[in-house]
């Protein structure tokens, strides 16, 4: 399975005096709408669609009841949500006010490790194309034709190369 990435070029937001360097970003596709993906999701199961589109609705409800309660809620075969916040602190425990020092509250979630696995395994990288200055060129050959830059020979860099490298001094610092 390949998964599509974008370059882009940004600044290391610690390092603002050196050059933007390119980066690679995932190149997210629109979702699919619910009613797709329930078909995708049931073909070849004797789940009817509707039904795993109830079910994902009173999913969608109860995961915020049950974190509001401060439960943490397991999906298995997917993973874990809970509540997380920010909180200033106090010298006194009388002069905590919750309305005013917690702050940024949020949900994580944590993928099971059997998501990762079945994610991560095998998992290749294909280049979908350059963003250079809110312009957006279908692939890297494409970037290089529009700037006059010359095609490197085959088996050099810049490639649609796979691998998921273990990242390193030019890792992007953005995600």
């Amino acid at each position: 399975m390949s998964a599509s990435y974008k370059l882009i070029q940004k600044k290391h937001p610690q390092k603002k005096n050196e050059p933007a360097k390119w980066y690679a970003v995932p190149n997210s596709a629109k979702p699919l709408a619910q009613k797709a993906m329930t078909r995708a999701a049931t073909s070849n199961t004797t789940m009817a669609p509707i039904e795993l589109e109830a079910a994902m609705e009173l999913l969608a409800a109860f995961i915020p009841q049950q974190l509001q309660q401060g439960h943490t809620v397991n999906v298995p075969g997917m993973g874990t949500f809970r509540l997380a916040f920010k909180s200033e602190g106090v010298e006194k425990i009388d002069d905590f006010r919750p309305e005013k020092m917690i702050k940024s509250p949020r949900i994580l979630f944590t993928p099971a490790k059997e998501l990762k696995d079945k994610l991560l395994q095998g998992l290749s990288f294909e280049n979908g194309g350059v963003l250079e200055n809110k312009v957006s060129y279908a692939s890297l050959a494409d970037y290089r034709k529009a700037k006059g830059l010359p095609t490197p020979a085959p088996g050099g860099s810049g490639g649609t190369g796979g691998g998921t490298g273990s990242g390193g001094q030019g890792e992007n610092p953005l995600g």
